[in-house]
């Protein structure tokens, strides 16, 4: 018999002692794990999502709630700016490239932004189906809205006024009289492009009643199409790469505007003077993508990090209850080592094996803790996913699970030097003759 077998044999004389500590043991490991997760996969959506946007201009408000309903799309946004304001910041020296946002409807839970190819491009998306929207009335996908909501090339929907959870009556009026077009649907980027329906800056001015030049806006013949003003932006670029639009060519009419604008600077110098010359106009506020994702990492860390400690806890009292698990079973187990000793077992041959057990119960512990974990993350990101928020998957192995495991390996060894060393110093004589 070798000391696994034996090691073993004693965890399961002691069954319920040792079950009790296991899952003490994997419960403060399951909830390190499900945070360690989210945060990892929060962090690195979130990053990419902001990557290459140096500013974000939109109305006056939170500029926390500004980057979270431009960038992300979490939260309403603060409200719409001039389109008059939008131009005086394109053509600003320091600005070497703007994309066009206009939001304020959805469908199915999912938002319709109103923008130029270069939003796709700026993500990386490509139409896996059909083709990116060029005339107004046009739409383009997200893989997600695809999945969820079936639409497909051809089919037509109408737009939900405000941001709905999938019910007409949550999200208020619908826009029957102006429906949409699906004409492409963008493969899957893994970016904040997925959740979204995209269509002209024009086709969002249209459906809010700015009809009045119906020299700007597609008419629908009768198969059905959308005609009369397709536009290639691959022909219009600036130094950024951002395509030209349509939505500038409106200047002057005063009822236009857009939710906001993500930006791109010309040069350095930018970043310290742009946003404080936005903010001196009545009508703009300048948000940095950086500074806001840092900071609400930050307030989401606090509670993180409860919760962290809260798993640590745990994890220490598993190892207090593996330390009093082998403490008590070495009083009823002396005449057993001490036989051993007399058949021939070392001294290092008792502290091999009481370290064992206490090896055997942490690895336990730690691969059942990382299992509720990962089964944790994966029904947690089902639900976010059901409400359309942020991705999150349990399928996922990250390094920092690695440390996890060799502290929690280190706690069970820990908690066992004490009877260990009791082991080691196990008289052989006194302890037999007193059996």
């Amino acid at each position: 018999m070798n000391l696994a077998t034996l090691s073993l044999a004693y965890l399961r004389r002691n069954a319920l002692s040792a079950l009790l500590n296991i899952l003490l043991l994997a419960v403060g490991i399951a909830t390190i794990t499900v945070l360690l997760l989210f945060n990892h996969q929060m962090e690195q959506r979130m990053t990419r999502d902001a990557q290459g946007i140096d500013l974000v201009v939109g109305s006056k408000g939170s500029p926390m709630q500004l980057i979270l309903s431009t960038i992300f799309h979490l939260d309403t946004p603060t409200g719409n700016i001039p389109l008059e304001d939008a131009l005086w910041v394109q053509r600003h020296p320091l600005v070497s490239g703007v994309i066009p946002l206009a939001l304020g409807d959805s469908y199915g839970g999912h938002r319709i932004i109103g923008s130029n190819h270069a939003y796709v491009r700026h993500y990386g998306g490509t139409a896996v189906e059909g083709r990116l929207w060029t005339a107004d009335q046009e739409a383009t996908i997200g893989a997600d809205v695809a999945r969820r909501t079936g639409l497909g090339i051809g089919d037509t929907f109408h737009g939900v006024h405000g941001i709905s959870d999938g019910s007409s009556a949550a999200g208020g009026d619908v826009h029957d009289e102006h429906p949409y077009r699906v004409v492409g649907v963008l493969g899957r980027t893994g970016t904040v492009l997925d959740r979204l329906i995209l269509v002209t800056v024009e086709s969002v001015w249209l459906v809010h009643g700015h009809d009045d030049d119906h020299d700007n806006h597609a008419a629908t013949t009768d198969d059905g199409h959308h005609a009369g003003h397709d536009h290639d932006l691959d022909n219009h670029h600036d130094d950024a790469g951002y395509a030209d639009d349509r939505w500038q060519q409106h200047e002057g009419e005063e009822d236009r505007q857009l939710t906001a604008l993500l930006v791109r600077y010309r040069s350095p110098l930018a970043a310290v003077t742009l946003p404080r010359v936005v903010n001196s106009r009545n009508a703009l506020q300048a948000a940095s993508p950086a500074f806001e994702t840092a900071r609400l990492m930050q307030l989401m860390g606090i509670g993180m990090n409860a919760l962290r400690a809260f798993g640590w806890v745990l994890v220490a009292a598993a190892g207090l209850g593996v330390f009093i698990a082998l403490y008590n079973a070495l009083k009823d187990r002396r005449y057993d080592l001490a036989l051993m000793r007399s058949l021939g077992a070392s001294r290092g041959t008792l502290v091999l094996h009481v370290l064992l057990e206490g090896l055997l119960l942490a690895l336990a512990g730690v691969m059942l803790g990382l299992a509720f974990g990962h089964l944790g993350a994966e029904l947690l990101g089902q639900s976010l996913r059901q409400a359309q928020q942020l991705e999150m998957t349990g399928r996922l192995f990250i390094a920092e699970e690695i440390w996890l495991i060799l502290l929690a390996v280190g706690v069970g060894l820990l908690a066992a030097l004490i009877p260990a060393w009791q082991a080691y110093r196990t008289d052989i004589a006194p302890t037999l003759a007193a059996r």
